[in-house]
């Protein structure tokens, strides 16, 4: 008999112990490839030898008819197959050899999948409590959301962050007198107005001198605490629609401040 190998072409001459001993395989001298012998097995060498072998298509199974012999019931031994355990119901009507490996069955942990959901439900919720503490301050001074806010908060006893909106804050009076008992001093009075509809902390006051060309010669931030002394007020804050006045001792600058500006920050 006769097999070709597919890499190289190159023909061989198989004999039969060859064919059983590598059970219709076998690896190329040449190229190293290994192949079906029979997928080109042949009775004869082509003629001429350099010439391809037929390749043979997968068929139809042919029946054997002549009958060589039959062993003895003895040795059916070496054949004998196993079936498989009933408790798999996709192969419960099938046959498998002695060395076959048993399915093994992965049985999910009881209550696994709830602990996952409660476990993603809380990571939901500390996502959402980090982002609502990284915009508290817009949310704080929101007019929509405030509201809801306070009266969540009056029913729990906490207190939130006074609400803040410096252009509520507007100057209504001003005065700049001299200083009735210090030389050299002057009194300047500033009235504001608090035209938000709810209350909110005292500003800082920012006060800038100018001189004739519109020149700042001087400038000065004041805190709460630096222009109001009582503390009960400055804990109550501004209440919505009230005014309050305040007077700052200065030095004279003379001629040169000619002009004073008010701003709220």
């Amino acid at each position: 008999m006769y097999t070709q190998c597919p890499g190289c072409l190159s023909l061989y001459a198989l004999s039969m112990e060859a064919l059983i001993e590598g059970r219709g395989r076998a690896c190329c001298g040449s190229c190293r490839t290994e192949f079906d012998v029979l997928a080109s097995l042949s009775a004869h060498l082509p003629q001429p030898p350099d010439t391809m072998l037929t390749r043979h298509l997968p068929g139809d199974v042919p029946t054997l008819s002549h009958l060589a012999g039959k062993p003895k019931s003895s040795q059916r031994d070496l054949f004998t197959v196993v079936p498989v355990a009933e408790s798999d119901p996709l192969e419960s009507e099938q046959a498998a050899p002695v060395f076959a490996a048993k399915r093994i069955k992965r049985t999910p942990l009881r209550g696994s999948g709830r602990l996952w959901r409660r476990a993603n439900l809380l990571l939901a919720l500390a996502l959402m409590a980090q982002l609502a503490f990284a915009t508290r301050h817009h949310w704080l001074a929101s007019p929509q959301v405030r509201p809801y806010l306070d009266a969540a908060c009056e029913r729990l006893g906490c207190r939130l962050p006074a609400r803040r909106d410096v252009t509520q804050i507007a100057l209504v009076a001003r005065d700049v007198r001299p200083h009735p008992s210090e030389a050299g001093a002057l009194v300047i009075s500033a009235t504001m107005l608090n035209r938000a509809n709810f209350g909110q902390p005292y500003p800082t006051l920012e006060i800038t001198l100018s001189n004739l060309d519109e020149q700042r010669i001087a400038m000065r931030r004041l805190a709460p605490q630096d222009y109001l002394n009582d503390a009960r007020a400055l804990s109550r804050g501004l209440p919505p629609g009230a005014t309050a006045t305040i007077d700052l001792e200065v030095f004279d600058l003379g001629k040169q401040a000619v002009a004073f500006e008010f701003r709220f920050l």
